[in-house]
């Protein structure tokens, strides 16, 4: 198999560098982004391989993307794989937002995506092959209470993947959008919002099942055969299939877990 070009945003901690290794050790060279020179430098300073690039950016910066487009093109001449990847975490009730809260999240977790895209897949529809690979989240596809603002900007980037899919369908480009619930990262590093939130999702990340281990090989088994929905934490197919099939029972089952975990069981 050809050497990739592959970029990966968030690829300092957590999934991105997890994938990143993937892709390494898969024989490809990767460009590492991430907000946190330090980061990026150590993930590209860990990967086997030669030719990978750690680049320094802000995704939710127009200028920034712009200029990583930029070196992209001068050093590599464009990309094969792109894994917008790069998110914060943020979690309340409507009441409890603030519209600063909101455009932040929304600038980076949705218009991040949309600005990776924008840049990178006018190079791949001339090229005539790639593949685009975005980060949701289960939160995008579970209609749950008390996260407000991250399940919005994660469903919109399901419906942007879902969107995009049809768009390029005939251009020889694949799309695939993950969806994981949780697993141990370091994502509540970029907490904003409600804190007694952010303590509940710490202690389900502690407890879940999946491994950021598991998790990263999953959804690089999935993409690589082209799947375009991934859900690789291991709860999440069924219950995605129950609120497809079933969905007034589905909501049932949300309400009931809610209660139970406010009233403290």
């Amino acid at each position: 198999m050809a050497q990739r070009r592959v970029l990966i945003t968030g690829a300092g901690s957590g999934l991105g560098q997890a994938l990143a290794h993937r892709y390494a050790r898969a024989g490809d060279k990767v460009a590492c982004v991430d907000l946190d020179a330090a980061r990026a430098n150590l993930t590209r300073a860990a990967l086997p391989g030669e030719g990978h690039l750690a680049i320094s950016a802000n995704v939710a910066s127009d200028d920034a993307m712009e200029q990583v487009h930029e070196r992209i093109a001068r050093e590599w001449g464009g990309l094969d794989v792109l894994v917008n990847n790069a998110g914060i975490a943020t979690g309340g009730a409507m009441v409890d937002t603030t519209m600063a809260e909101w455009r932040n999240v929304l600038e980076i977790n949705l218009l991040g995506v949309v600005r990776g895209c924008r840049l990178f897949l006018p190079g791949m529809v001339a090229a005539g092959r790639g593949q685009v690979i975005n980060t949701a989240s289960f939160a995008g596809l579970a209609g749950a209470p008390s996260i407000m603002s991250y399940g919005v900007a994660k469903a919109a980037v399901v419906a942007l993947s879902e969107q995009l899919r049809a768009e390029v369908a005939d251009k020889g480009i694949t799309v695939s959008v993950l969806c994981p619930a949780f697993f141990r990262t370091n994502l509540l590093e970029s907490w904003q919002g409600d804190p007694r939130l952010k303590a509940f999702a710490d202690r389900m990340m502690a407890s879940s099942p999946d491994t950021l281990e598991g998790v990263a090989d999953r959804v690089f088994a999935a993409v690589e055969r082209g799947e375009f929905l991934v859900l690789p934490t291991r709860s999440e197919p069924m219950r995605w299939r129950l609120k497809r099939w079933f969905p007034n029972l589905y909501f049932k089952q949300l309400l009931k877990l809610v209660r139970a975990r406010g009233a403290g069981h």
